[in-house]
């Protein structure tokens, strides 16, 4: 038997809404992408047309109030996440939003307040990508006590690339358009929140070289308080310590890994693989992902199995990602007063 068509709209088609969300939904039977509204007539006229979508609208509200969908997909910067979300749960829509959930911590609460007002809708944040293939095996190898007792936590995301005092600022370096995420600290962290819990408290300093670029779109400068060198310290609900170092001017030392430390064993994830090492031993080895165990991308498929009844939402619910969102609410905090903020 047919499953019963669910009509979905799509509210702005940055890159991986084109690269992800729109082809995996078309993919799925008996969804059916019917509009769109992108940040211009223009460049929603463009998407319609690369992905056969009939209806384009000029206005964001005109979409998701329309009666011919049943579910929204949110892929604008953050600045809208919160507005779009409250407006379509209150028109009695399904909700997918693009990852950042939010500005800051007190949009995600409005967000969540929403979704708790309406729970025959299905919410869903876009998860962070980086760890599927691995977290279930790391879950478990904690669980099965592979490194002890959990000490402490390192994750690295430095670029490859210089400071360009002379580039224009992107839009993930406005804290108009971005609000306080910054860097890749919001999707490094609910990776680890996943394997580990959450975190109680935070001290963080960064900096921004560049204090002010172009607004390329706008023709002026433009405030760019953002860091681009970041470490954050946080003590774990776990007991463990975790610090987070995050950089775009670490030039030619680019790097990207987690390494869990215990009192009997090490578990490092770079480079989509898995190494571990345990009391003993002389080195790092690269560990087996059972195929059972190796997580994929099914963020669209999940949305969709959970408007049907047919599983709930895993990941990211919008109260995990409250949680991500207060942990780099209190990192803005704990920089503008230069102290250490609990949760």
């Amino acid at each position: 038997m047919n499953p019963k068509p669910i009509r979905i709209g799509i509210v702005g088609a940055g890159a991986n809404t084109r690269r992800m969300h729109i082809p995996k939904l078309q993919e799925l039977e008996g969804v059916e992408i019917i509009s769109i509204c992108n940040r211009s007539r223009a460049s929603s006229e463009k998407v319609a047309a690369q992905f056969n979508i009939p209806t384009v609208y000029d206005h964001w509200w005109e979409l998701v109030a329309a009666a011919d969908i049943e579910a929204v997909v949110i892929g604008t910067w953050p600045y809208m996440h919160c507005q779009m979300t409250l407006v379509a749960l209150a028109a009695g829509k399904h909700v997918m939003v693009e990852a950042r959930m939010a500005m800051d911590a007190a949009e995600a609460e409005q967000m969540v307040a929403a979704s708790k007002a309406r729970p025959q809708l299905v919410t869903q944040v876009v998860p962070a990508p980086l760890s599927f293939a691995v977290d279930t095996t790391i879950r478990r190898l904690l669980a099965d006590g592979y490194l002890g007792e959990l000490l402490a936590i390192e994750v690295r995301d430095h670029g490859r690339s210089f400071l360009d005092d002379q580039a224009p600022a992107h839009w993930r370096q406005n804290p108009a358009l971005s609000g306080v995420n910054m860097l890749t600290l919001g999707i490094w962290y609910e990776t680890i929140a996943r394997w580990v819990g959450e975190a109680t408290t935070v001290a963080a300093m960064g900096t921004s070289f560049v204090k002010m670029r172009l607004d390329r779109e706008r023709g002026y400068l433009i405030p760019t308080p953002l860091p681009e060198h970041l470490t954050v310290l946080a003590e774990m609900a776990c007991g463990a310590q975790a610090t987070f170092s995050m950089s775009q001017v670490t030039g030619l030392r680019p790097v990207q890994e987690a390494v869990l430390y215990g009192r009997d064993g090490t578990l490092r994830f770079a480079g989509q693989m898995l190494y571990g090492g345990r009391r003993g031993e002389s080195e790092l080895q690269e560990l087996e992902i059972p195929d059972q165990e190796r997580g994929v991308w099914r963020v669209e498929e999940a949305f969709i199995r959970a408007i049907r009844g047919q599983e709930p939402i895993h990941l990211t619910t919008f109260e995990k990602g409250l949680q991500y969102m207060r942990f780099t609410s209190a990192v803005d905090r704990s920089l503008r007063e230069r102290q250490m903020v609990y949760l």
